[in-house]
């Protein structure tokens, strides 16, 4: 898994960097093609920039790698994060080139990334039909010489290369169809605040509402993680630690029924991480505004607060309607009030990241920090049970509670509980204090709204 990692972050950093190239310079392109340049020049020349960025991803990936174990084969390992690279490369072209928004093009290139990472070869079963359309199943397989046995004649790094080659082709295609084609711009939807908690809370739906791809996950992150989990765990043994009658005993339980029990978890902070995020992410000029009108701060933080959990109880509801097709927990109230204390904990996570972060810089760390937290250092996939650092995290407490409740007959994790509750608690805190402070007017705003009011004009936004 460690030669793999070079590969990932090599994918992740080029993939993401070719994505803003070609989403930044759309319709630059499009004016220097209608000046005369041809298309295919112009798509060559972004292109070959990409390619740049994607070496040079590769070089750090490999610098780090070599830092860390050194290579046992530098030749595969560096041809291998070359072709990550490249391939990752290609669909940020793609995604770039047919996603205008900036922050549902992020979600769509680490969607991609974290499914095929998480549920690749280095990661999840080599031999799994399932897996073996994602983009770096043959170069994995290759690139850390464990042979597939499904390649056929091209063999593993035939398949591999014909994956670069034919995704920097795709890409190519594609960039070339969309420079040629003109397009309107639809005029963005003004929203609207009231004085009333009601009305708050309605035009919060609405700015929820105008993020599609947001809802899209909704839909697709639940069943793709889940089901996908399901379909290629290997049914093997795994021992892990588990608390009964107050002590820790070691015990054996089999892959799936585990990696079922933690593959919502993961969904859920993820999806409640971005609803955080969203809730809060626009909530500061308009919010802003409504409280100079002489709006309650409390009622605005109410009606942000209320479309958060929501959202979030909504992402919990479908996750788990998604696990119960394919695993049957030994206690459901148990293992349901876990998921649910972890989604409004991250959901909260969210809130936080938005004033700090941003739109886009807040959608990185919303997928990412789940996945570190609940994907990898409370994963008993990977550990017995978690180091001492990970239960500093605020996904340790729940994720406790909820392997007690799918595999344990008895509660035994208070103390975990009281950790998540805890965290929770701190969370909703520092999200007032900072909800209050994003709000707050800045010098001078009452009198210019005052006499914005007086004369009829609009308000600036930066008001």
């Amino acid at each position: 898994m460690e030669t793999a990692s070079a590969g990932w972050a090599a994918a992740f950093l080029a993939g993401v960097a070719m994505y803003f190239q070609t989403a930044a310079t759309r319709e630059v392109d499009r004016r220097v093609v209608l000046a005369g340049l041809p298309p295919a020049q112009m798509v060559a020349a972004r292109l070959l920039t990409g390619a740049a960025l994607a070496l040079f991803a590769a070089a750090v990936a490999l610098v780090a790698l070599a830092a860390r174990t050194g290579f046992d084969d530098p030749a595969r390992i560096v041809a291998g994060t070359v072709m990550f690279a490249l391939i990752y490369l290609a669909i940020g072209a793609v995604i770039g080139t047919l996603v205008r928004n900036p922050v549902n093009g992020t979600i769509i290139v680490l969607f991609v990334w974290i499914l095929d990472v998480f549920f690749g070869p280095a990661m999840s079963a080599a031999d799994r039909w399932a897996t073996r359309p994602f983009p770096t199943h043959f170069v994995t397989l290759w690139m850390v010489d464990l042979p597939s046995g499904h390649g056929g004649r091209l063999g593993d790094l035939g398949w591999a290369l014909a994956w670069t080659i034919g995704a920097v082709a795709l890409a190519w295609l594609v960039a070339i169809a969309r420079t040629r084609r003109s397009r309107t711009r639809r005029a963005a939807r003004p929203g609207g605040v009231h004085a009333q908690v009601l009305a708050a809370s309605a035009a919060a739906w609405r700015d929820a509402g105008r993020n599609p791809a947001l809802w899209v996950l909704f839909a697709v992150v639940p069943v793709v993680f889940i089901w996908t989990a399901d379909a290629v765990t290997p049914n093997q043994p795994i021992a892990l630690t588990i608390s009964e009658a107050g002590e820790h005993l070691p015990a054996v339980y089999s892959m799936p029924e585990v990696h079922g029990a933690t593959m919502a978890p993961i969904a859920i902070a993820s999806l409640a991480a971005l609803v955080g995020l969203f809730a809060m992410a626009d909530a500061r000029d308009g919010d802003r505004r409504a409280a100079l009108a002489g709006m309650r701060t409390g009622a605005l933080l109410t009606a942000r607060l209320g479309v958060l959990a929501a959202a979030a109880l909504a992402a919990t509801a479908i996750s788990l309607a998604a696990t119960a097709v394919v695993f049957d927990a030994v206690r459901w109230p148990v293992y349901i009030g876990a998921n649910i204390l972890l989604a409004l904990t991250y959901a909260l996570v969210g809130a936080l990241l938005a004033p700090v972060f941003g739109r886009v810089g807040g959608v990185f760390l919303a997928f990412l920090l789940p996945f570190l937290d609940i994907g990898i250092s409370q994963s008993p996939m990977l550990r017995p049970e978690p180091a001492a650092a990970a239960q500093l995290l605020p996904g340790y407490g729940c994720s406790r509670v909820l392997l007690d409740g799918a595999l344990t007959s008895s509660f035994n994790e208070t103390r975990p509980l009281f950790y998540g509750l805890a965290w929770l608690a701190a969370l909703a805190v520092l999200v007032a204090v900072a909800y209050r402070r994003a709000i707050a007017p800045v010098p001078g705003a009452i009198a210019d709204f005052s006499a914005a009011s007086r004369t009829g004009s609009r308000v600036s936004p930066s008001s």
